[in-house]
């Protein structure tokens, strides 16, 4: 079984940006393929068919991978309902409000249920395209980490680490992230992508080489600043936006990953990402 896992340095760097256009490419190229995020904390949500509730952007991956979105897709949704506090959402069903604090100690009892829906969804599929959470140096939270290498470790799934240039500071956030991670987690980083760039790219150039050789990682590529209409994850606060359908219109949907597959195509080095997935 194939996978490949999409963690970033940051909230917003790109990570459902970058895991939506993977699932439309390995589709476009003729495999069966399914999104995953073990956990997803947004005020958003999608609601499927059946009634069962899930985070919109793993949603919006299954139907660019062409196939009809599944709670298993995203085991654990987390909604907002106060500044400490949020619905705990599993297996897209409701089962109980917790407070950060208690949810942090519980998690841990989660994982055999994870692993179930990962394993369900792998049997169906050649691919799995993995999404993590925030960053994975989040040293205050690595402990029983079910999201980020946590789950990288669970699948056994190599790690692409996406870095948004626009916010400024991304060869620190990348050098920073990569050093705070345990040395089996670095070992699991096959790729470093820059996303959101402007401008002309060979005054990245001699960043890109020093980062390269100073973690011993490759740049695979860097993604120019695209703007798509395409429905977002929130994971900002807004108690009050819950949003159970894409805004968008099926043709608008699909000219929109039309475009986001044939920009990734174009600027990731999508014959190294193949050399990861070890395909039969």
């Amino acid at each position: 079984m194939a996978n490949i896992m999409i963690q970033g340095t940051t909230s917003s760097a790109g990570k459902s940006f970058i895991c939506t256009a993977l699932c439309r490419i390995f589709k476009e190229d003729g495999y069966k393929v399914a999104p995953f995020k073990s956990q997803n904390m947004s005020s958003k949500f999608y609601e499927t068919e059946e009634g069962y509730k899930m985070s919109t952007a793993q949603a919006l991956q299954a139907k660019a991978a062409g196939i009809k979105p599944n709670p298993n897709m995203n085991p654990i949704l987390l909604i907002p309902n106060s500044d400490k506090g949020s619905d705990v959402i599993i297996k897209g069903k409701f089962y109980n409000r917790m407070e950060a604090l208690e949810y942090f100690t519980y998690k841990d009892e989660l994982k055999p249920m994870i692993k179930e829906a990962y394993k369900n969804l792998e049997k169906e599929n050649h691919i799995m395209v993995l999404e993590g959470a925030g960053s994975p140096a989040e040293i205050n939270l690595k402990e029983n980490d079910i999201v980020n290498m946590g789950m990288a470790k669970m699948a056994d799934a190599p790690v692409l680490l996406v870095a948004d240039i626009d916010r400024g500071g991304v060869f620190a956030s990348l050098y920073g992230t990569v050093i705070l991670l345990e040395e089996e987690e670095r070992a699991r980083i096959k790729g470093l992508i820059i996303n959101k760039f402007r401008g002309d790219k060979r005054l990245l150039d001699p960043g890109i080489e020093m980062i390269e050789e100073l973690l011993n990682i490759p740049v695979i590529g860097t993604l120019p600043l695209t703007p798509l209409e395409l429905v977002d994850e929130d994971s900002l606060i807004d108690y009050e936006k819950h949003c159970n359908l894409f805004p968008q219109r099926e043709d608008e949907i699909e000219g929109e990953l039309g475009k986001l597959s044939k920009m990734v195509r174009e600027n990731l080095d999508m014959d190294y990402i193949y050399s990861l997935l070890k395909l039969d």
